[in-house]
C-alpha cells in the first residue's frame, strides 16, 4: 500500500443528500488536518450516483458548511483541478470504460437477473438460515444464453467476479490489521447498473485511483466495503491507498447515532443557525476520537492552525466517541465570551425577530440597545439563540412573583427602599447605566440600607428574580418608564397587603 513517500492526497466525498452531518463534518476535518499536517492536498468530491436520495441544493449547503468551518479545499466541484470532473454523474464514461476493461479480461460479466429474481433468491436463502448472497446464476452464461436473454428485452448489469477462497488484509491506520474472507462478501457484486450508473464500491476505487488519493480516512461504517474495493484495485493492478476508519460517534445514551435520532441536533447548518461559532464546532469535533499528546494533553481549546501542527492518525482512538451536547455548549460559551458583543448581537437578532420580540430593521439607538442587552447576558450564553429565554423579562409588561420573590418583598424595610429608589429614578435628568448607579447610591444614603438589603428588593420588584446580571445595566436596559411602572405596581401590592 501507499506510504508517506508520495505527496499526501486525501478527499472528502459526501453525497448531496442534505445538510452536513456531524459525523461527515468530523471526517472532513480529520482529512483536512491530515492533508495540511503533511503538506498535501485536500479534495472535495461529490458522490451523487444515488439520484433518488439527492436533494436539490444539497451540494451547495454541504460546501457552504465546510467553508463556514474553515475547511478550504485544493480541488473540487467548485474550485476545479486537474483531476475532474469532481461529480460522479459527470464521470459515467470513465466508469463505463473501466467496466468494459474488466469485462474484456473476464474479471466481470453481464448479469441479466431481475430485481424480482434476486429478491426471491435472497428470501429463499434467508428461509434456509443462510447468508443472503448472489449465487452466480449469470456467472458462466454462453453467448447464446446471453443473446436469448437480451431478446427478452433484459438490460444487464455488470457484476465483478469475486475470487474464491481468498483472504484480503487491511492494515488500517486506526484499527490495525483487519482480515476479510471472500466468502463473506455476498458473492459477485454489481459494479455497473443497467442504466450505466456505477455502484459506490466501483466508482470510489476508480475515482480515488485516478485522483491520486494516497489515504482514505472515513467512517467505520465503510470498513465492510473495503474488501470489495481491494478486489477492484487488484483486478486493475493498482496500488491501494492507506485506509483509516474512524470509530462511531455515539449519542448521549451511548447508542449508535442515527440521522433520525432526535436526542441531539445532528447537522452543522442547524448549529450555525442557533448561533454556534465555527471554532467551537471544530474544537469539539476534533476531540471526538482524537487526543493531543505531551504538553498539550490537558488542553481543551485549539486554533485550526494549532490542530494542523498537532494532528496525527496515531492519536485517533479505536473506541467510539460520545457526543455530549453540554460540552459543546460549554465550548461555544468560551468562544462567545471572547467575541465583541456587536458580533454576537448579529447572531442573536434573528432569534429575537423570530420570537416576535424585535423587528427585522432596527434604528441605530435600538441596535445599540440590543448590543448592550447581549453584552449583559454574554457570559451565560451557550449559543446565540439563548438570548430569547434569557432576555424574556425585557419584553413583557408585568412581573410575576414566585414564593421566593414574595418573601423578599415581605421584609419590613422593603417599602422604604422601593420608595426611595423610585423617587431618585424619577428625578434623573437622563437615563443611563451610570445614572442608575447614582440613583442606587442616593437610595442607599436616604434609607441607610446597602448591599443585598438594597439591591435585592429593587431587583425582585422590577424583574421578579432574586438573582441576575448587573443590576444597574439591567435597569437601564429595561428603560425608565418600565422600571418606574414596575416599582409602582410592587409598592401598590405591598400597600394593599
Amino acid at each position: 500500500m501507499i506510504g508517506m513517500d508520495r505527496r499526501v492526497r486525501v478527499r472528502f466525498a459526501p453525497s448531496p443528500t442534505g445538510h452536513l452531518h456531524i459525523g461527515g463534518a468530523r471526517t472532513a476535518l480529520f482529512n483536512y488536518l491530515f492533508a495540511r499536517r503533511h503538506g498535501g492536498d485536500f479534495l472535495v468530491r461529490i458522490e451523487d450516483t444515488d439520484q433518488k436520495r439527492n436533494v436539490e441544493g444539497g451540494e451547495a449547503k454541504l460546501l457552504d458548511s465546510l467553508r463556514w468551518l474553515g475547511l478550504e479545499w485544493d480541488e473540487g466541484v467548485d474550485v476545479g483541478g486537474p483531476h475532474g470532473p469532481y461529480r460522479c454523474m459527470d464521470r459515467l464514461d470513465i466508469y463505463r470504460a473501466h467496466a468494459e476493461r474488466l469485462l474484456a479480461e473476464g474479471k466481470a460479466y453481464y448479469c441479466y437477473c431481475t430485481e424480482e429474481e434476486l429478491a426471491a433468491e435472497r428470501e429463499a436463502l434467508m428461509a434456509r438460515g443462510e447468508m443472503p448472497r448472489y449465487l452466480g446464476k449469470c456467472r458462466n452464461l454462453t453467448p447464446e444464453e446471453r443473446a436469448a436473454l437480451e431478446r427478452e428485452g433484459r438490460k444487464p448489469s455488470v457484476r465483478f467476479r469475486v475470487p474464491e477462497g481468498r483472504e484480503y488484509v487491511v492494515d488500517d491506520l486506526v484499527r490495525g490489521t483487519v482480515r476479510f474472507e471472500t466468502s463473506g462478501v455476498g458473492g459477485d457484486f454489481v459494479i455497473l447498473r443497467p442504466d450505466g450508473v456505477p455502484t459506490y464500491n466501483f466508482a470510489v476505487v476508480i475515482d480515488d485511483h485516478l485522483m491520486g488519493i494516497t489515504h482514505v480516512i472515513r467512517g467505520e461504517e465503510h470498513l465492510s466495503n473495503t474488501p470489495r474495493q481491494l478486489m477492484i484495485y487488484e483486478a486493475f493492478g493498482w496500488e491501494p491507498p492507506r485506509f483509516a476508519h474512524l470509530s462511531l460517534i455515539l449519542n448521549p445514551n451511548r447508542q449508535k447515532m442515527s440521522k433520525r435520532d432526535e436526542s441531539i441536533i445532528q447537522f452543522i447548518e442547524q448549529y450555525r443557525a442557533l448561533g454556534y461559532l465555527p471554532e467551537a464546532l471544530v474544537n469539539f469535533l476534533v476531540l471526538l476520537g482524537w487526543a493531543p499528546e505531551g504538553e498539550h494533553a490537558e488542553r481543551e481549546f485549539f486554533t485550526l492552525d494549532e490542530l494542523v501542527r498537532l494532528f496525527s492518525l496515531e492519536r485517533v482512538s479505536k473506541a467510539p466517541a460520545v457526543f455530549d451536547p453540554e460540552r459543546l455548549r460549554w465550548m461555544n460559551n468560551h468562544y462567545l465570551r471572547q467575541r465583541p458583543a456587536e458580533e454576537i448581537a448579529k447572531l442573536a437578532h434573528p432569534h429575537l425577530v423570530a420570537a416576535g420580540r424585535l423587528p427585522q430593521t432596527l434604528s441605530d439607538d435600538r441596535w445599540q440597545w440590543l448590543v448592550d442587552l447581549v453584552a449583559l447576558f454574554q457570559e451565560q450564553m451557550g449559543c446565540a439563540a439563548d438570548i430569547v429565554p434569557l432576555s424574556e423579562l425585557f419584553f413583557r409588561e408585568n412581573v410575576d412573583y414566585n414564593e421566593e420573590a414574595k418573601a423578599v418583598l415581605a421584609e419590613p424595610h422593603v417599602p422604604a427602599v422601593l420608595a426611595a429608589f423610585r423617587r431618585e429614578a424619577e428625578a434623573l435628568d437622563a437615563w443611563s447605566a451610570d445614572a442608575v448607579k447614582s440613583a442606587l447610591k442616593a437610595a442607599q444614603k436616604a434609607t441607610g440600607h446597602k448591599g443585598k438589603q438594597l439591591f435585592m428588593p429593587i431587583r425582585v420588584a422590577v424583574t421578579g428574580q432574586t438573582h441576575g446580571p448587573d443590576l444597574a445595566q439591567t435597569l437601564y436596559l429595561l428603560g425608565r418608564e418600565r422600571v418606574i411602572a414596575r416599582l409602582a405596581r410592587a409598592m401598590e401590592a405591598l400597600a394593599t397587603g
